[in-house]
This record gives C-alpha cells, structure tokens and sequence, in this order.
C-alpha cells in the first residue's frame, strides 16, 4: 500500500505526512512543487519559523522519530505527465490531496494572480482524479481539502455537506450552493463539484475535507526537532487572522479588532486537522462513513473579539505588552454574524479535540517569541493599519478582521 501526501512541503501538507508515517508502515509518499515558498517570497514574507529543505525533514524524520517510510518527490501537479508517471510508478491506495494555492488575498491582488490561482488548483485536482481513471486506479481514496469557505455566511445553519431543497411541496438533497467570497474560495467550489462528478461518473470514494481556518505551529511529531518544524506564515497573505494577531502581539502592537467584531468563523487546531486526516488515510474502507462524505473540519466557531481577549490574555504569560483595541470597520460587514456550522461527523472521527484555541494560541506566541526577529524585519507584512507616532493606529482597510484562509 502507499499513501500520497500532495502539498507535503506545506503547512498542514508536511505535518499530515508525518503522522501518516508515523503510524503506518506502509509507503507514504510526499510531493510539492515548492510553490508555497514561492508565493510567500513574491509577497514579500517568510516562515516566522525556519525551515528546512522537504529532503532535509525526511532525514531527520528517520533520525528523531525513526520514521523510513517516508519520501519525497519534487513535481508539480498542473504538470500532466508528472500526474501520470507519479500515479503509474507509486499506486497510490490513498491519496491526501492538501496541494494548492490557499490564499484568497492573493488571489484577489489582480487578475494574473486571479487566473494563476485557480488554473493552479483546478487543473492539479483534474490532472490526479483523471489520472486515477485512467490508469485503473479509481478504487483509490481520494481525500482533499476544500474549505469551509465555499459556505459564505448564511444566516441559517451550515449542513455537513448537501443543503435540502424544497420547491412545490417536494424536498431533496442537493450539493451546497456555492458562495464563496474569493477567486481562491471559488477554485474549491468548483472542485466540490468535480469531486462529487468523479465519484459520480469514476467511482472513485471521496472524503470532501472542508477545512476551516487553521492555527498553531505544533503537533506531537514536530515538537520532536527543529528539524521537523512546518511553516508559520503570519503575513497579510498567508496568514491567518489568529496568526496576524499573535505576530501583532509579539511585537507589542495593539490587537486591531474593526468594529464589534462578534462575527464568528469556523477554527480548528493545526493538531486537529492533522489528526482527522491521517485518520482518513488510514482507515479501511468499511470505517469509511461513505463512498462520497463530507465532513466539516472544524472545532468551533470563534468570534473575532473573543479571538484578540485570548490571544491577550496568554500575551500576558510571555510578558508581551499588548492589548485589544476597536476601530471602525473599513468594510461593509455584519460585525454579529452567529456562525452555525455542523460538524457531527468530523468530530466523530477525531473523537474529543486535541488541543483547546488557547492551547494552540500559546503554542503560536511561544515560538514566535523565539523567532522574535523574523517577524520584526517583516512587520509591514502583518501591521494591519499605518499606526501613527503616538502608538495607536488608524484604519486604512488595507487589512481588517476578516481572516485570510490558509491550509
């Protein structure tokens, strides 16, 4: 049997392969295209933590964890041939499909970064789900992450999946509109939509892994070495509202909170999502819960104001000087969005969560304290507003309390 961990040299990507691998003696296969470290160069950022090479992080997968059946190939999924020979040479029993180009900022920046985007993630899912049809290969687990994203904000509970239609007195179950706010978002919807096509026409089982916006900088395997570490991205970019806010905090800059701030939206530790999908890879295929099964990959829901009063409070245990402040809004939003989101399944599959918001928090300004001074050299990159000599900040809409996904 052999796993494929697309994506594997990125946030979520390389700490998945490593659990995987880490509990399997089967072959576990890890590919990327270096894409990430590309974008977040173009933008002007870094990993606030330091990261070694994909080939450097296998070694030293073998030598803390004792971990050899893991690899790493170097490709680029848009590339159909690579598809091809990736598929034919390894035969993949299951693939995690977590490769793509996650940032809705950047995909909003102008229309090259617009069409790069969803090229990039739509043809890299097309290139994998027909090259498994091709090649005979659709009993293959096909698992990937979309985003809870292509939800939007409705006013009305969020379904672990389809959303029931009723017109003229009939009802059925119908795929979950989609509505998402960004050409990135977008790129996800429509391959909600080819994967429910792919199992439909193919066969293929599929796990629709909506992810919700990620933080943290552990799980257990990287807390072993520095040499195992993932990526922290805490930029306008790649960042996520969780990670700008502790990047802000470590720098002693006040928490920007535009408006109320009550809205909430969807969170999950980095901990949990690594767990919930090596679980996926590696469970037969009578614990599947369905040949095509959604599952919401989230914890809780977490308002914005409540995010900055956590991230201050742990500040407080780092002697961080910090505090939450409120601004005007810049944008046209609902500052009270309730966020409901159903999430019975994905938690059924990890069981009790992993890691509390304040535990993954204190995680985060732990390791940002000891990489103090690569955050400093980029705060343009995560000081949301132009602040003003006295210390306080004026709100310029440039960034704002809308988290920018990143998986």
């Amino acid at each position: 049997m052999t796993i494929l961990v697309t994506g594997g040299d990125g946030y979520i990507g390389w700490p998945t392969a490593l659990r995987i691998a880490d509990r399997t003696d089967e072959r576990v296969i890890s590919v990327d295209n270096y894409g990430r470290r590309r974008w977040v160069e173009e933008i002007g950022s870094q990993s606030a933590v330091p990261i070694t090479t994909p080939e450097e992080r296998v070694v030293a997968a073998s030598d803390q964890l004792g971990i050899t059946n893991l690899s790493f190939v170097r490709g680029d999924l848009v590339d159909r041939s690579f598809v091809d020979e990736l598929l034919s040479i390894h035969e993949p029993e299951t693939i995690v499909h977590v490769a793509a180009q996650p940032s809705a900022p950047y995909s909003q920046i102008n229309g090259d970064r617009a069409n790069y985007t969803q090229h990039n993630n739509l043809q890299s899912t097309r290139n994998l789900l027909w090259g498994l049809k091709e090649h005979g290969m659709t009993d293959t687990h096909f698992i990937e992450t979309t985003t809870t994203g292509v939800y939007g904000a409705p006013d009305f509970p969020i379904p672990e999946g389809g959303a029931t239609m009723e017109n003229e007195g009939k009802r059925d179950e119908v795929p979950f509109p989609a509505m998402a706010g960004s050409w990135y978002h977008l790129t996800k919807s429509h391959d909600a939509a080819n994967l429910r096509l792919a199992h439909k026409q193919f066969g293929v089982p599929i796990s629709d892994v909506r992810t919700a916006i990620i933080y943290g900088t552990e799980t257990e395997e990287t807390r072993a070495s520095d040499a195992l570490k993932t990526r922290f991205d805490f930029d306008y970019y790649f960042g996520t509202v969780v990670h700008r806010f502790c990047a802000q905090a470590a720098e002693g800059y006040p928490l920007t909170v535009y408006g109320k701030g009550e809205q909430r939206k969807p969170f999950a530790s980095l901990e949990d999502t690594v767990e919930g999908l090596a679980r996926l890879a590696l469970a037969d295929s009578a614990d599947r819960s369905d040949d095509f099964a959604v599952y919401n990959q989230v914890t809780r829901a977490i308002s914005i104001v409540e995010i900055a009063e956590t991230i201050d409070s742990v500040a407080a245990e780092f002697d961080f000087d910090t505090s939450v402040e409120h601004f005007e809004n810049p944008r046209e939003e609902d500052e009270t969005h309730a966020m409901e989101i159903e999430n019975d399944r994905y938690m059924s599959l990890i069981g009790d969560q992993r890691q509390t918001f304040e535990e993954g928090v204190r995680d985060v300004l732990e390791t940002l304290a000891r990489h103090s001074d690569r955050i400093e050299s980029h705060e343009d990159r995560f000081v949301p507003d132009v602040l003003l000599s006295d210390g306080t900040a004026e709100a310029n809409g440039e960034s704002d309390s809308v988290p920018a996904e990143s998986d």
